[in-house]
């Protein structure tokens, strides 16, 4: 064969595994382009593309103003790519000090080939550029130095979250509660309401790069929505007068804890809800769980002497007795197989309804309460509510306790009758008082003024539940005789405010201790409204197990005149003149009285005639 022949032939041989390499190609290529370009794309789609949340913020605690008890403020979870990480140990030295870490600490979560490591749960947005820009400072200087090798550092990246904020820290704590480090309600309004306050995360996709997103490749997929805010019917500025005040009484008795509660009687808005001792929502670290707890409606007590008003206008209401109808009281009276005592020893007394109330006998409460079937009794506790939530939209409300009449002893009756032997919850005691107040009708509480949507939207709430418990004339007369609680004759003349007419009633009940099931300690409390003849406002004053002196109108009526006072001036309430008519409270005083008005009327007839 010709050198030129078998030159010819490797060309025909060369010729020809190059045309079948380049059909196979032209196959492989087409099957990758056309038959399987889309799964191709999809599996560059999975390993680049990565999906993520976008946090929404949870809604504002408001009060009735606008001023926020509860907010969700940006922050960042500022997280490592140990995998990414070449220089661990330069890195912590740089970000120690931002983190406020030790650079020991810090290069340990560094080192490693995990992926998502949490290096800090929550930071200030300040936080997270500082760290941001000394790294990049860094890089710029060692790109300069050793033109862009060695020792560049990365692997940091954040996650964008809200945190909650409380700025009025221990302001209404009990009422607005606090959220776990899940972000869900965990006490209080956040918890009750956590499903109004909760926002819906959104979500977007973006292309991942070595553990960074490529910039233009984020695409939100779903919008994050804000939670709703709520507007609460508090006042920010009574509600510190209030708890400033309750403080005080608190720490000067060694009391074990105390409440205040100012609300309006016709509308049920509660203004003021402080409690002592408080915590801080935002810190609850370390925290006894006994102060998450929200006493005014959870904790429950034997009213005592406050209790004796509802006894009095039930009675009224029946038609049994009048304000100026004389009792025969006696400092002690034997019921069943129990000697029942007033507070002090005295000698049989002559004493109107008027002078029982203002002096608080239990022996007269006793006598009153006698004048009603045990039933009857049973049934006007119940239509003020005792045994009944409050329904003022605070979680955990406890109904107190009443024994149905079947189950009532020989001495319930008369125990009943001035205040103990059933029990009751702060929120459900002010009610009571709310609704003598408010005429004889008892209106729902509530904490609760509206909602405000994502948008701005706001929705005022519903009008509260009512039901007429007495009549507008029973309310009437029961409000004219508790302003002698507060005369210089009555149980609480502390609780007097110049130039308002006050009415009010004080409670000092033996307090059940539920460690030995035994009385130990008392409950001290002193409720009123103002003014007395127009009722604007209600305030309740309880203090649990004070020590030393424990009388409700010496505990009570001080700070119920420190609170009543800012409220009236607060929310422009005019000074009201002195009752032109008043109760006698005592027989002496009521022949007197009647000896006057007879004389008068013969006057009176005297001048008719003469004309």
């Amino acid at each position: 064969m010709s050198h030129n022949s078998l030159v010819e032939r490797r060309i025909r041989y060369v010729v020809a595994i190059s045309l079948v390499l380049l059909v196979v190609f032209a196959v492989r290529l087409v099957d990758v382009q056309a038959v399987r370009a889309a799964g191709f794309a999809n599996r560059a789609d999975m390993e680049l593309a990565k999906q993520s949340l976008i946090m929404a913020p949870r809604g504002a605690i408001t009060d009735v103003n606008g001023v926020e008890f509860a907010r969700s403020v940006i922050a960042y979870r500022i997280l490592a790519d140990q995998a990414i990480i070449d220089y661990p140990k330069k890195l912590a030295e740089i970000s120690a000090p931002i983190l406020d870490m030790t650079a020991e600490d810090l290069e340990t979560q560094l080192t490693g080939t995990r992926r998502y490591v949490v290096i800090a749960q929550s930071v200030k947005p300040a936080v997270w550029r500082a760290l941001q820009g000394e790294i990049e400072r860094y890089n710029s200087e060692v790109s300069q130095e050793k033109n862009g090798f060695a020792k560049r550092l990365a692997g940091f990246f954040a996650e964008r979250i809200y945190v909650r904020e409380y700025p009025e820290a221990e302001l209404g704590a009990a009422v607005i509660g606090f959220i776990n480090r899940a972000g869900v309600g965990a006490a209080g309004l956040e918890y009750s309401m956590n499903s109004t306050l909760a926002g819906i995360n959104g979500e977007y996709t973006y292309a991942n790069a070595g553990g960074t997103i490529i910039p233009g490749t984020q695409k939100i997929t779903a919008e994050a929505v804000k939670g709703n805010t709520v507007r609460l019917t508090i006042d920010r500025d009574v509600q510190w007068v209030a708890q400033e005040a309750i403080r005080t009484a608190v720490r000067g008795s060694r009391a074990l804890s105390g409440t205040v509660i100012v609300m309006d009687p016709k509308t049920g808005h509660v203004l003021a809800h402080a409690t002592y001792p408080s915590f801080e929502p935002g810190n609850t670290k370390g925290v006894d769980p006994y102060r998450w707890k929200n006493p005014s409606v959870q904790e429950v007590y034997e009213p005592g002497s406050t209790g004796k008003v509802i006894t009095v206008a039930s009675a009224i209401e029946e038609g049994k007795i009048g304000p100026e109808t004389v009792l025969t009281v006696p400092d002690k009276l034997k019921r069943s197989n129990k000697v029942f005592k007033d507070h002090d020893p005295h000698p049989v007394q002559r004493l109107t309804v008027a002078g029982a109330l203002a002096v608080s006998s239990n022996t007269a409460s006793i006598k009153i309460g006698e004048m009603l079937s045990n039933d009857k009794l049973h049934s006007y506790l119940k239509k003020f509510g005792i045994a009944e939530k409050p329904g003022s939209g605070l979680p955990g409300e406890e109904s107190g306790k009443l024994l149905d009449v079947k189950d009532w002893s020989g001495t319930t009756a008369p125990t009943v009758a001035f205040g103990q032997g059933y029990s009751v919850t702060a929120m459900q005691a002010t009610s009571v008082f709310a609704t003598l107040a408010n005429d004889g009708v008892r209106v729902t509480p509530t904490v609760v003024e509206g909602i405000s949507d994502a948008a701005g939207r706001y929705t005022p709430a519903g009008k509260q539940k009512s039901i007429r418990v007495v009549s507008a004339e029973t309310a009437r007369k029961m409000r004219l005789m508790m302003e002698s609680v507060v005369s210089p004759s009555g149980t609480a003349p502390s609780a007097a405010i110049p130039g308002y007419r006050v009415a009010g009633k004080t409670g000092t009940a033996q307090r059940v201790d539920d460690s030995c099931g035994c009385y130990r300690g008392y409950t001290a409390s002193f409720i009123g409204f103002a003014p007395a003849d127009e009722p604007a406002y209600v305030v309740s004053v309880t203090i649990q197990d004070p020590k030393g002196l424990h009388w409700g109108g010496y505990l009570g009526g001080p700070v119920f005149k420190k609170v009543m006072s800012f409220v009236l001036k607060d929310q422009h309430i005019p000074p009201t003149a002195a009752a032109t008519n008043s109760y006698v409270l005592d027989e002496k005083a009521l022949k007197k009285k009647i000896a006057a008005a007879e004389a008068l009327n013969k006057s009176q007839s005297r001048v008719s005639t003469n004309d």
